[in-house]
């Protein structure tokens, strides 16, 4: 007697699950033709592509400083900057305006000094006043 009413009782929720799975069918609305959906994710793919194209394309940054220099030990680097600044003025002079020996000195030199430090070398060197030996 008791197995009767088991059986019956697995029977009903399987009918009652498939009636209320084909009433939420017949409730959701059927796509409508006029919305691209495929295309929306092709455009997006696409955007993705390109900024990921962009990316890659644009060169590292790369953030240094001067490296240090057994010369300055110090955590004052003032005269580490000053001597820096005197070696590249020097190099461009040795070696002319274009030698690319001489950009690690100006890559150095700009790393350090403060520009106001610059400005103002720079000012006394065509000026005729810099004290330091160039």
């Amino acid at each position: 007697m008791i197995e009767a009413p088991v059986e019956a009782a697995e029977e009903e929720p399987a009918e009652i699950t498939s009636d209320v799975a084909q009433d939420k069918a017949d409730e959701i609305p059927a796509a409508d033709e006029s919305t691209p959906v495929v295309e929306e994710s092709d455009e997006t793919a696409e955007q993705e592509a390109a900024e990921s194209e962009e990316a890659t394309e644009q060169p590292e940054i790369k953030i240094e400083t001067a490296p240090a220099d057994f010369r300055f030990p110090t955590t004052n680097q003032t005269r580490h900057c000053f001597t820096r600044y005197i070696e590249y003025h020097r190099c461009i002079a040795a070696k002319g305006e274009d030698a690319p020996e001489c950009n690690k000195f100006a890559k150095y030199y700009r790393a350090l000094c403060p520009g106001e430090w610059v400005d103002r070398w720079n000012e006394q060197r065509e000026n005729g006043t810099f004290p330091g030996p160039l």
